[in-house]
């Protein structure tokens, strides 16, 4: 089993940043790739970005040139750059031993709350 504890969630007005970061623990040695999806009220779950072991990256098209994934063996960070109202949503990590970008996922963290203000 992997832990996955998302942190750096929070209140940010349009235009800003944030830096998300998730920190994986247990069964490391199973993880390939990590990314990071959210899901805003009434919306379904989609993938923000993803990476793999080997750093290959992979970005939803509304957040490309804004956002940037990030990894260790053990963590993935995502920094947000140029918020925009729609960014709001929960985020959750995720992780897996597959080497397929798109999922699916088999780890999820319990999310963190992104508000983006006007």
């Amino acid at each position: 089993q992997v832990q996955l504890v998302e942190s750096g969630g929070g209140l940010v007005q349009a235009g800003g940043s944030l830096r998300l970061s998730c920190a994986a623990s247990g069964s490391i040695g199973s993880i390939v790739t990590m990314a990071w999806y959210r899901q805003a009220p009434g919306k379904q779950r989609e993938l923000v970005a993803a990476i793999s072991l080997s750093t290959r990256t992979s970005y939803a098209d509304s957040v490309k040139g804004r956002f940037s994934i990030f990894r260790s063996r053990t963590t993935v960070s995502l920094q947000m750059k140029s918020l925009k109202l729609e960014d709001t949503a929960v985020y959750y990590c995720a992780a897996g031993p597959r080497a397929e970008l798109s999922g699916p996922y088999d780890y999820w963290g319990q999310g963190t709350q992104v508000t983006v203000s006007s």
